[in-house]
């Protein structure tokens, strides 16, 4: 079967692989979608991925990895001892290992087990190929108004919902989402289901402002224009700030931007560290939250407000084939898309 499979730094390729079987408590799916995520540009452009020449503690597997771990796709073969899903079953892949050992996993945090692992990054198979192998325990399964390419979205939409889990939000409240990216998107979608009216959106790029502006976002602003909006609309502050951007300015605008008692969530990972003005936290009593990833009932939740009409793919996300992966991953770096979705032509 043809996969995608990285080497090393940089290196990408779209290969023949031999056919994965289902063992004991496997399934095997036909996959359809694949998201290229953040996360897959990270290892792709690290100098020593992950994995290479040191079996992951949990997986055992080394490069070259198969990507995709934002995947979909449909129940083909069950292995031994398998129930609760059924051949044909289409299904979103929660694609979490972990430990079940460490602290966080004793504590049920096991998205941020010390050992995790990521079927398609750390794994033996991803969703960027026809076929993959994972746990049944994996999978969630989709209802008949939700489809494959949603399904794959389900990954990247349940870290936004874990998010503004985590900051607590409630119904009626007002929050700014710093970044516009899918994450950003994302944290738009949640927040609405949450019952949060007022969001506020700064984004530097006109391409991504116009895409959440397309989707009904009506506060969608460049940080430039942010003090002038939120003076209007939230003149004491906004309850909840969202850094979604990864960039030191969306801290510092956003802890600016909050009312006396309010929480700064960390959802976007900084690639070097940050300096803070602690004294500005102090001073208001703000909460600095980070939140990583997402837990099982977050799928549920995102599967059933997708269930309810209440996230929408048009206009921010686009197909590409297995043959341009490539190409793909180098406008993603360079930031010339938004969200790319790989079919894998199982």
């Amino acid at each position: 079967m043809r996969a995608v499979r990285l080497h090393t730094t940089e290196d990408l390729r779209v290969e023949e692989i031999e056919e994965p079987t289902p063992g004991p408590g496997q399934v095997k799916l036909r996959n359809a979608y694949a998201g290229i995520c953040g996360s897959d540009l990270h290892v792709y452009s690290l100098p020593r991925p992950p994995g290479m020449g040191t079996p992951h503690p949990l997986t055992g597997a080394t490069r070259p990895q198969v990507l995709g771990h934002e995947f979909s796709g449909t129940v083909v073969e069950l292995g031994p001892d398998v129930t609760g899903v059924s051949v044909g079953d289409r299904v979103a892949v929660f694609p979490v290992y972990s430990c079940g050992t460490c602290t966080a996993c004793r504590r049920g945090r096991i998205n941020a087990c010390r050992r995790i692992g990521f079927h398609g990054l750390t794994s033996h198979g991803g969703g960027m190929a026809a076929y993959t192998v994972v746990p049944a325990s994996m999978l969630h399964v989709l209802p008949a108004s939700v489809d494959l390419r949603l399904g794959a979205l389900v990954e990247p939409m349940a870290v936004a919902w874990r998010a503004v889990r985590a900051g607590g939000v409630q119904p009626g409240e007002t929050a700014l989402v710093a970044g516009a990216g899918p994450i950003g998107i994302g944290l738009w979608f949640a927040l609405r289901a949450h019952g949060v009216e007022t969001v506020v959106v700064a984004e530097p790029s006109p391409e991504r402002r116009a895409a959440i502006e397309r989707l009904g976002g009506p506060h969608v602003v460049d940080p430039d224009g942010l003090p002038a909006v939120l003076a209007g609309l939230a003149p004491d502050g906004v309850d909840v700030v969202f850094d979604a951007a990864g960039v030191p300015a969306a801290l510092t605008t956003g802890l600016d931007a909050l009312v006396s008692g309010g929480r700064l969530v960390v959802v976007a990972t900084h690639g070097r560290p940050v300096e803070m003005e602690t004294n500005r936290l102090q001073m208001r009593e703000l909460s600095l939250v980070g939140s990583l990833a997402y837990l099982p009932e977050d799928f549920d939740a995102v599967i059933a407000a997708m269930a309810d009409g209440r996230y929408d793919a048009t206009g921010w996300v686009e197909e590409v084939g297995l043959d341009d992966v490539e190409r793909a991953f180098a406008d993603l770096h360079a930031g010339r898309r938004m969200k790319v979705l790989v079919r894998s032509g199982g």
